[in-house]
């Protein structure tokens, strides 16, 4: 367990997802909800320098349960972490290399792995007219098309969360693009649609266009690159990704969590 305190401000919406303890003498501790949180405080407490390690460790959501699709409010969680002092993108580009040895070893089926970056996500909030007190609950939103048709996330978004319709609009030209990375990078740079027009213009959007195209070279180098696809829609809602966010899911197949 945490402290409470550790845990709060770091998962978005999910917060309430958190088992709460109280220990005898009334402190307010929590249950962990993943391994990530937990290792940042130990490198922040114990000043560690550059270090990689990995962790199988069970951990706890307040779900609930789909026994039949593998959802479990008690389960393990397998991480691999990198943190430290790296030149941009190397550690990014051996998690995602490791991610792709991992889960080709595993045999499971063909897989893809979907990539976007935190700061290309607040761009098209900024200039599609979201206010930034809305961002995260819209990237929220915006993560369930893997499972939800556009009208039901676009109805979320205006009637839920109070986001304007034109803005939700304006999101929607955005969301849909997805492909191989260096074509999705060439398009967002060079595509006439009016909303990437002003996303490429916005500073922090070429910031990461610009990690983008690195990391790109860096997984074509480690032959890695053909497994992922840059996908406008992928959205993770933990309010401690600042940077390259990916998940692998599979491609035609059907798997619990």
């Amino acid at each position: 367990f945490e402290l409470r305190e550790t845990l709060m401000g770091k998962y978005g919406e999910d917060s309430k997802l958190i088992y709460d303890l109280a220990d005898q003498g009334g402190q307010i501790l929590s249950l962990r909800y993943d391994l990530t949180v937990p290792f940042s405080r130990y490198c922040a407490l114990n000043n560690c320098g550059n270090i990689k390690r990995y962790h199988v460790g069970k951990v706890y959501r307040r779900d609930q349960p789909q026994m039949n699709r593998g959802r479990f409010r008690e389960f393990f969680q397998c991480d691999f972490d990198i943190a430290g002092t790296y030149s941009s993108m190397v550690p990014d580009s051996e998690v995602i290399k490791v991610m792709v040895e991992i889960l080709s070893d595993l045999e499971i089926g063909d897989f893809q792995i979907k990539i976007n970056h935190r700061l290309l996500l607040d761009s098209i909030m900024a200039v599609c007219g979201v206010p930034e007190q809305k961002f995260r609950p819209i990237c929220s939103a915006i993560d369930k098309l893997d499972k939800s048709p556009w009208e039901e996330v676009r109805r979320e978004m205006v009637e839920d969360k109070g986001l304007a319709p034109e803005a939700a609009d304006r999101i929607g030209q955005i969301v849909g693009y997805h492909g191989h990375p260096k074509e999705m990078l060439e398009t967002l740079r060079n595509d006439p649609n009016e909303v990437l027009a002003a996303l490429r213009m916005h500073p922090k959007a070429k910031t990461a266009l610009d990690e983008l195209a690195l990391l790109f070279d860096f997984l074509e180098a480690m032959n890695a690159l053909d497994k992922l696809s840059l996908d406008m829609s992928l959205a993770r809602g933990l309010d401690y990704y600042t940077g390259v966010i990916y998940e692998a899911v599979l491609v035609g197949g059907n798997v619990g969590s």
